[in-house]
């Protein structure tokens, strides 16, 4: 068996036991079965000079500082200010510098330089997100010649999206470096196969597969999941405040939705706070009896678009609290600080409505968790936007358009409402679809798909 590489914009900590989410665990898992090397940034700003390498048992994890100009031009710029706004379809948020593209080269190169250096002739090469989508063109024009995959964990455009960037042929271009490339959905890679059959030489030789020169690549479809089961685990040990609070809803009669993303404006946050708002106005009963806790930590605060949607969200929650509320009810609790995953486990279990609306997400895990945190004689109800990479399977939530505010009002109602015969109907369902689909099976049917391919021929037609 070849060794694996993870290349990603951050890279784990592998002397952790446990890692901060289901997909981590399956990559720390599948490296340390395999041996090999984990690369990317360690999260510091410093001068670049020679990575930090350690070795932990057959892993070797190597790790890099990005210079100051380096994260302002690289990190917030190209990849966060430009390809994330891009992929998310928000042309109206690019905020494109040629400073931008070239610091975004300039990192991908220097990593490649560096990566280079830890490779052996025979290892399987696994590249993770937007951040690294050059990589495999600058280890190839450095002779690397092993198999490459790469995976988008967010959507991918369609055609006339993606041709609002000046630079749109140069990052296809380095996606056909890869042998094979992993999107969410059948969405993703529809958008993904009409730009190549519209656009570049790329030859399609049979459904999902290219042939670009001398060289095929594939394009497919690997949904990602999680660990079930772990998080199904966590679900059911709730912290003593957790279980507090539990017990007084219940002694109140009650009821919680719950929403946790991290501060983003393809969340689709606003929306969601205003169809609460929208269902209280409508239905006066509920309240006092149904509260919104919405989670969402701050991140990547030096983009203006971040700082910009924290201060709607306050104003409307504001707003909200200061037209609904009483000094014993608080319609919603707005929390911007982190929650240790064991903690948004028990969350999940004691709210009865999981309201996941991003305006579009390559697959949303919340999605996945919430299902899985749920109690199957008395599940709660999720409820899905159509734009998020999850709704492609998991149908028998209740899915919502995210930009339709009186929808989302509408679903709420139902989920708060809907029998329990009902719900169990749904969960079950869902929860089957969750279990087939977890974080190993994503795992393994990725890295079978990129062997595979080593042992096929170029020319397929």
């Amino acid at each position: 068996m070849s060794r694996l590489v993870i290349a990603s914009n951050r890279v784990a900590d592998l002397r952790q036991t446990t890692q901060t989410g289901g997909l981590a665990v399956a990559l720390a898992d599948a490296v340390r079965e395999r041996g090999g090397v984990w690369f990317g940034w360690d999260g510091e700003i410093g001068e670049v000079d020679e990575p930090e390498v350690d070795q932990i048992d057959n892993v070797t994890r190597v790790a890099l500082p990005l210079s100051e100009d380096d994260y302002t031009n690289y990190y917030l710029g190209y990849a966060n200010s430009v390809l994330w706004p891009l992929f998310h379809y928000r042309l109206d948020l690019i905020d494109y510098r040629p400073a931008f593209f070239e610091g975004y080269r300039r990192v991908n190169r220097m990593f490649a330089r560096h990566l280079a250096q830890f490779l052996k002739p025979d290892d399987c090469i696994w590249i993770h997100d937007y951040h690294l989508i050059p990589l495999a063109g600058y280890l190839r024009e450095l002779g690397c010649r092993q198999r490459m995959g790469f995976f988008l964990h967010i959507p991918f455009p369609p055609s006339d999206l993606l041709e609002a960037s000046p630079n749109h042929a140069e990052l296809v271009d380095w996606l056909l470096q890869y042998d094979l490339v992993g999107l969410q959905t059948h969405t993703d890679v529809g958008n993904l196969t009409r730009y190549l059959e519209d656009h570049t030489p790329a030859v399609p030789v049979r459904e999902g597969r290219f042939l670009f020169g001398e060289r095929t690549v594939s394009v497919e479809r690997f949904p990602i999941g999680i660990d079930f089961e772990i998080f199904e685990q966590m679900a059911q040990r709730a912290p003593d405040d957790v279980a507090v609070d539990v017990l007084r809803r219940k002694v109140l009669g009650q009821k919680q939705i719950i929403g946790v993303d991290r501060l983003d404006y393809s969340k689709g946050l606003p929306e969601r706070l205003r169809a609460y708002g929208r269902m209280l106005a409508q239905h006066p009963e509920l309240e006092k009896s149904v509260s919104f806790l919405q989670i969402a930590p701050l991140t990547r605060g030096d983009v203006d678009a971040y700082a910009n949607i924290r201060l709607e969200l306050e104003a409307l929650a504001g707003s909200i609290n200061g037209q609904f509320g009483d000094f014993n009810w608080t319609p919603i609790r707005h929390i911007h600080r982190p929650v240790p995953r064991e903690k948004l486990a028990s969350l999940f279990r004691a709210s009865h409505v999981g309201f996941v609306t991003p305006l579009r997400d390559g697959m949303n895990l919340v999605a996945k968790e919430y299902v899985a945190a749920q109690d199957p004689a008395d599940p709660g109800m999720l409820v899905l936007s159509q734009f998020a990479g999850a709704a492609e399977e998991m149908v028998e939530a209740l899915v919502v358009n995210p930009y339709d505010v009186d929808e989302m009002s509408r679903r709420l109602h139902q989920a708060l409402v809907m029998p329990r015969d009902e719900r169990r109907r749904r969960h079950e369902a869902l929860m089957e679809k969750v279990m087939r689909h977890d974080a190993k099976a994503w795992l393994t049917a990725f890295l079978e798909a990129l062997g595979d391919l080593a042992d096929k021929p170029a020319d397929l037609s």
